[in-house]
């Protein structure tokens, strides 16, 4: 007997669809947030940056997230005014603070000038990259949300780690087209103009998108009105957000996500410049290894997301996540281990780790925070997320500065410096430990209260 569809997320191809325009939005974010990775030396050499400045300018992500408290207003405008009106908004804020960031880049109109200790257009190319931060971070959250509203029940954990495979799609871009396109346009702000282009484009993509949430949102009512059950969900309160801070499973998803998210992200940020000081990489085929990251996580973040939905264990796949994550920075942080194969080894094992972690996390807030308060929590969780990808940054490149600098090389007849790496990856190793025991704190608090995060996402 043939299923019928009783509204348009039991439509296999209106949902994927609408995953499918989502992710290539996110896609293009992406491909912006980690774009100046590989650029570093080059940032260096053009533009006389160093590494405390790169730090800095690498921190200014989280700036107006963090301080500023943005992720929590706009994940409280997510739940007020729902996904169509915060996914326009976040996009057009990508967009402008891409522009800026290009600007800053690319014009020599602040040479010589200094803001705050630092190079004038450090700062203003940080300020456009903390835009573009609050509108990333803000599409994030509400991609979360859309996933949940059309799968929930479903292929839930799938659909999130596709979406993130995506999205992982645009930091392998990111890192193996960037310094290519500086060299064949003739300078280091070329790859950030390809991003404004497709910003652009992705922007168009999420406008597409709110058509389909527009017929979605009238099959839910018509639905509603067939059945009778036309009991509209209570609407988000602020006062809800005590709600979320007095849950413990809830703090130790945030904590773990900052944890995790700090010994990756940050750690890609400087990956192009570990490989050519430690593993005498040439520079301009330096980035292609941190590349090699993403792509483990494209290929295995749906598989281990299908095997939460189908199989569960959650927790436990966050736990083997950060057991990864600590020995590949363990490894790198050891002096004498240089061989260049053994770097894309160490590589590819995180790009495992960084498939397990978020293919189990993202799909486990909706089973510990009530759906009228998700945008909320996510929200929250990105904020925590932002205090580590703001300051990580920043401390790695003053360690840089400060400790690591074992003496100078050439770089296309530029003087640059050399650094021994041996103490941001210890660092970088100590976030993974502390990940590891809040993620088994988080296994036995939902022991505790029945979450169901070890059951499975698929309800039969």
């Amino acid at each position: 007997m043939e299923t019928i569809a009783r509204t348009l997320r039991d439509s296999k191809t209106a949902r994927w669809t609408a995953l499918a325009i989502v992710s290539f939005t996110m896609l293009c974010g992406y491909y912006l947030t980690d774009v100046m990775a590989p650029l570093k030396p080059m940032l260096e050499k053009e533009l006389m940056w160093n590494s405390t400045e790169y730090g800095f300018f690498t921190s200014a992500y989280g700036w107006f997230n963090v301080f500023l408290g943005m992720l929590i207003f706009g994940g409280i405008i997510l739940d007020k005014m729902g996904v169509r009106f915060t996914g326009k908004m976040a996009t057009i804020i990508m967009v402008i603070g891409t522009a800026i960031k290009f600007w800053a880049i690319s014009t020599h109109s602040m040479d010589g000038h200094e803001l705050f200790g630092f190079k004038m257009q450090v700062v203003i190319a940080g300020v456009g990259f903390a835009v573009f931060g609050v509108g990333v971070e803000i599409a994030g959250i509400t991609v979360s949300k859309i996933i949940v509203k059309w799968f929930k029940g479903k292929e839930m954990a799938l659909a999130m780690g596709l979406e993130m495979a995506t999205a992982r799609i645009g930091t392998t871009l990111a890192m193996a087209t960037s310094v290519p396109l500086a060299n064949a346009l003739h300078g280091v702000s070329k790859p950030v103009l390809v991003c404004l282009i497709m910003l652009c484009i992705g922007m168009i993509a999420f406008f597409i998108y709110a058509t389909m949430d527009k017929k979605l949102d009238k099959s839910l009512a018509d639905e509603a009105a067939r059945t009778g059950n036309t009991e509209e969900e209570e609407s988000f309160r602020v006062a809800d957000i005590l709600y979320i801070v007095k849950n413990k499973g809830w703090w130790y998803i945030a904590i773990l996500c900052v944890l995790f998210y700090s010994a990756v992200f940050p750690f890609i940020k400087f990956a192009t410049d570990l490989m050519v000081n430690k593993f005498h990489v040439k520079e301009d085929l330096a980035g292609n290894i941190p590349a090699l990251l993403p792509i483990g996580a494209i290929i295995l973040t749906p598989f281990f997301g299908n095997l939460y939905d189908r199989k569960g264990k959650g927790a436990s796949i966050m736990i083997v996540g950060a057991l990864l994550l600590i020995l590949v920075h363990a490894v790198y942080s050891i002096p004498f281990l240089t061989a260049t194969p053994l770097a894309i080894v160490m590589i590819m094992i995180l790009g495992v780790g960084f498939s397990l972690v978020p293919s189990a996390m993202w799909p486990s807030v909706p089973k510990i925070i009530p759906e009228k308060q998700l945008g909320t929590a996510y929200g929250m969780i990105f904020l925590v997320q932002n205090i580590g990808l703001s300051l990580v940054p920043l401390l790695i490149g003053w360690v840089l500065d400060k400790f690591c600098i074992v003496g100078t090389r050439m770089m296309d007849g530029a003087e640059v410096p050399s650094y021994n790496y041996t103490i941001p990856m210890l660092i970088f190793t100590g976030f993974g430990v502390l990940a590891l025991i809040f993620g088994l704190l988080l296994k036995r608090e939902d022991k505790l209260k029945g979450y169901g995060l070890e059951l499975p996402n698929i309800k039969n």
